[in-house]
């Protein structure tokens, strides 16, 4: 059975959040964000926002991190070249942010608790208020990771989109 406080967070969590927290000019320093930190390394990195899940996925208890998995698959975020696609995925209603990272990433070589370091300086900024500069931060500590664990593959170019993804 579903929290009634994060089924509540879910129903009335929507689009207006996302714009709140996420204008048009935190979304274009994000997308340079990307860019320059792809320009670094070979890896890809997919920023995905999604307002909150819908009712049945709160209800079934689905956790961000399971619906990350699933953003990973829908978005193809595996389907690039060496492998070595990562997923930043922020969930607003559960004030949750997930890293989900391809096999190929730094050959296998990442340690597991990076990517849950990284997460934790996002939602830092983002308990504070400062969604644009948590964002920005987080991508660039992705891209940290990805140059010292660079997989030595050559760069195929631009595989995914640099600018984030909002989720309906």
């Amino acid at each position: 059975m579903a929290d009634l406080n994060r089924l509540r967070r879910h129903l009335f969590t929507g689009q207006l959040a996302v714009r709140r927290y996420f204008p048009e000019a935190t979304l274009a320093a994000i997308t340079e964000a990307v860019r320059v930190c792809e320009s670094r390394h070979a890896g890809e990195i997919r920023f995905v926002i999604e307002a909150a899940l819908p009712t049945a996925a709160v209800w079934r208890g689905l956790s961000p991190r399971e619906r990350a998995l699933e953003v990973f698959a829908e978005q193809r975020v595996w389907d690039t070249a060496h492998n070595n696609g990562v997923l930043l995925y922020v969930l607003i209603a559960d004030r949750a942010v997930e890293i989900v990272a391809d096999r190929g990433v730094g050959g296998g070589h990442v340690a597991q608790a990076e990517w849950p370091a990284v997460c934790a300086l996002i939602e830092a900024h983002y308990r504070a208020g400062r969604f644009r500069e948590g964002s920005v931060a987080g991508v660039a500590a992705i891209a940290e990771v990805l140059a010292r664990h660079a997989p030595g593959l050559p760069d195929v170019g631009n595989e995914m989109p640099d600018r984030p993804l909002i989720l309906r």
